[in-house]
């Protein structure tokens, strides 16, 4: 089973960033950049999958500049067996994104291409449903686990008060959300393979996008916790305080 897994690289999620260029963009001197989480458990979830048929080879794909070199190489280290980077400029428009990956996929026969359900950045879960849509192909999002069985995948997903469970024939499209897919370790001696595993970078193709970010903003502080008695005593003035100021009863 040949598996694409789409990343994206990210600031780390635990910094706190900086704006820049009028408030449009995070300013990127000093950010330490990961790959976007979800991904994370997109990547071990191939991993697996060709290790359980035995056979097979998984293949990252990114869309963006040189620096994202380090993306790949970072899932070269923990298992994949060769890396694709697309150079181009990521915006927010996801459908741009899905355009330039869905291009690069048409020319590529394998059955089943993974995303993380969202990004860590922009938290929209837009591009592996467009990437399914222009490739004509079935597509799962929000999946927990999934089981490859012969031309189908098996995929469950978390839907309120259970699980739904679904088919999709291959060739298919699936976005993973955090479930059975914790991301391995890197090893001393897959870090040194990494080096030597191929990684092919070419022009992707690309349209301009039409979405642009009027302005960012870090979100308000919250306000200060108080301490309004104790024991049912309080209640009244609890009640009151919460309809009166915070206008939730």
């Amino acid at each position: 089973m040949d598996v694409v897994v789409c990343l994206k690289r990210v600031p780390d999620t635990e910094i706190r960033v900086r704006f820049a260029d009028g408030a449009t963009m995070i300013e990127p001197e000093g950010i330490k950049y990961i790959v976007s989480p979800y991904d994370e458990f997109a990547l071990e979830a191939a991993l697996r999958t060709a290790e359980a048929s035995g056979e097979g080879r998984v293949t990252v794909m990114t869309l963006g500049d040189e620096s994202s070199q380090e993306t790949l190489r970072t899932a070269l280290a923990v298992g994949a067996d060769a890396a694709v980077l697309l150079h181009g400029s990521v915006t927010m428009d996801g459908l741009a994104t899905a355009k330039a990956l869905a291009a690069e996929l048409k020319t590529r026969d394998e059955p089943l291409v993974l995303f993380g359900v969202k990004a860590g950045d922009d938290d929209q879960q837009q591009v592996g449903p467009m990437v399914a849509t222009l490739l004509n192909r079935p597509c799962a999002t929000n999946v927990t686990s999934f089981e490859v069985r012969e031309r189908v995948v098996r995929c469950d997903r978390d839907v309120e008060g259970g699980t739904e469970v679904v088919e999709l024939d291959l060739p298919a499209v699936v976005t993973l959300t955090k479930g059975d897919f914790e991301l391995r370790y890197a090893s001393l001696r897959g870090i040194m393979a990494a080096k030597r595993k191929p990684l092919e970078a070419k022009d992707a193709d690309r349209p301009e996008g039409r979405l642009t970010v009027a302005r960012l903003a870090h979100p308000p502080e919250s306000a200060e916790g108080r301490i309004i008695g104790d024991g049912p005593e309080a209640v009244p003035e609890l009640v009151r305080l919460l309809r009166d100021e915070a206008k939730v009863l």
